[in-house]
C-alpha cells in the first residue's frame, strides 16, 4: 500500500478513481474523457486495472494517457474479477479518497465529483451512489433488476448493512476507512461493497447519493451464475467472520454438486440395465471430471487452464484421485451385494 506518511498525503491527488475494465475497448476513452471534464477542477488520478482477454483495451487506455498523465494502466493476467481488481488498483493509489466506477459507461463520472462533496460536508467514511434510493428505476432490465434486489435484501439480512445499495458498484471512501479494511478484504467475486462496508468490527459513517444507471457503451453484462456463487459464498465469509472463506465455500458446494452428479448418472446407467460394478465406476469417472471443470471455472477460476495445460490438468487430478476413487468402488459395490439400496450404495 502507499505511504500514508503527513508528507505522502499532503502531495497525493483528492481522489484516486479506479476503473475496472473487461473486454470494453469501444467505452474507456469516452468514460476516460468525461472524467476528466467532470474532475478539470480537482486534483485526481485515474486507475485503469484491466483483465482483457485481448489488448485493445489496454491500448485505447495507453493512447488517452499520452495526453493526460493522470491516467494510468494496470495490466493483469488471470485477473479474479472485479473485486480483486478493485483492491490492486486502490493498493497502487495515492489519493487522499478512493473511489471506484466501471468502465463500460453506465456510471455517470459527474457522480465522482457528487461524492467528493457529499463526504465533505458530512465528513462520511464511505459514500456509495445508490440506484434504490428513487422511485424512478435502477436502470436495469427486468431480470438484473431482480437479481439486484435479491442480493440486496440477502446481504441486507445476513450482514445488517444498512445502505440501500449494498450492491452498487460505485463508491467513494477515505483512505483511512481502506487502510482499516483492507487486511479482512477477502477480493471475491464482483460485489466489493459489500466487502469493503461489512469487513470491519464496525459499520463505516456512510451516506448515499441517488444514481440511475445508463445505457452500456461497450463490453457486455458480467452477470452469471459463478457471479451469484461467489456473492453468495463472500455472504457466508463475512457472515461467519472469515472462519468460512469464500473459496473454501465454492469447493464445498462443487463437491456437493458432484455428488448429485454421481447418484444422478448412476441412476440412469443402472436404469439402461448396467451392473452396478459399471456404473459405480462410470459414475464416479464422471462426477470426478464435472468436479474438476467446476473447480477450475469457479473455485480456482484465477488459476484456470486451458488447452493442453487443461488437458494435462485433468489427467493430474485424475491419477490424484485414483485411491479414493478405487475405495469407492469397491464399497459401493459390498454395500450394494449387501442388498442396500443403489443410492445409499452408491
Amino acid at each position: 500500500m502507499p505511504s500514508s506518511s503527513p508528507a505522502a498525503l499532503q502531495a497525493a491527488p483528492t481522489v484516486s478513481v479506479v476503473i475496472c475494465t473487461l473486454n470494453e475497448h469501444e467505452a474507456i476513452g469516452p468514460v476516460l474523457r468525461e472524467l476528466a471534464a467532470h474532475l478539470q477542477h480537482i486534483d485526481y488520478e485515474a486507475i485503469v486495472v484491466d483483465d482483457s482477454d485481448d489488448e485493445r483495451t489496454a491500448q485505447a487506455v495507453t493512447a488517452y494517457a499520452a495526453g493526460n498523465p493522470a491516467v494510468r494502466l494496470v495490466r493483469r493476467r488471470g485477473g479474479r474479477g472485479l473485486a480483486s481488481a478493485a483492491i490492486a488498483g486502490w493498493d497502487s493509489a495515492r489519493g487522499r479518497c478512493l473511489a471506484i466506477m466501471d468502465g463500460d459507461g453506465q456510471h455517470d463520472p459527474a457522480l465522482i465529483a457528487r461524492m467528493l462533496r457529499r463526504m465533505r460536508d458530512s465528513e462520511a467514511e464511505v459514500v456509495v451512489a445508490s440506484r434504490y434510493l428513487e422511485a424512478g428505476g435502477s436502470g436495469l432490465c427486468r431480470h438484473r433488476h431482480a437479481l439486484s434486489r435479491v442480493g440486496v435484501r440477502l446481504s441486507q439480512a445476513l450482514l445488517g448493512l444498512g445502505v440501500a445499495d449494498p450492491m452498487s458498484g460505485c463508491f467513494l471512501m477515505r483512505r483511512s476507512w481502506y487502510r482499516q479494511v483492507r487486511p479482512q478484504l477477502s477480493g471475491v467475486g464482483f460485489k466489493i461493497l459489500v466487502d469493503v462496508l461489512a469487513s470491519a468490527r464496525r459499520r463505516p459513517y456512510t451516506v448515499q447519493v441517488p444514481t440511475q444507471l445508463r445505457r452500456r457503451r461497450g463490453g457486455a453484462s458480467k452477470l452469471d451464475a459463478r457471479v451469484v456463487a461467489e456473492l453468495a459464498a463472500l455472504l457466508l465469509e463475512k457472515r461467519t467472520r472469515g472462519w468460512l472463506p469464500a473459496r473454501m465455500s465454492l469447493f464445498f458446494a462443487v463437491g456437493l454438486s458432484g455428488m448429485g452428479v454421481h447418484l444422478l448418472s448412476l441412476g440412469a446407467l443402472l436404469m439402461l440395465g448396467m451392473t452396478f460394478w459399471l456404473a459405480q465406476l462410470l459414475a464416479i469417472c464422471t462426477a470426478m471430471g464435472w468436479n474438476f471443470q467446476c473447480n477450475n471455472l469457479l473455485t480456482f477460476r484465477d488459476r484456470r487452464l486451458s488447452g493442453m495445460r487443461l488437458l494435462h490438468g485433468m489427467a493430474m487430478f485424475y491419477a490424484a484421485c485414483l485411491g479414493g476413487a478405487i475405495l469407492s468402488e469397491l464399497i459401493g459395490s459390498g454395500l450394494h451385494a449387501l442388498r442396500l439400496p443403489w443410492w445409499l450404495a452408491g
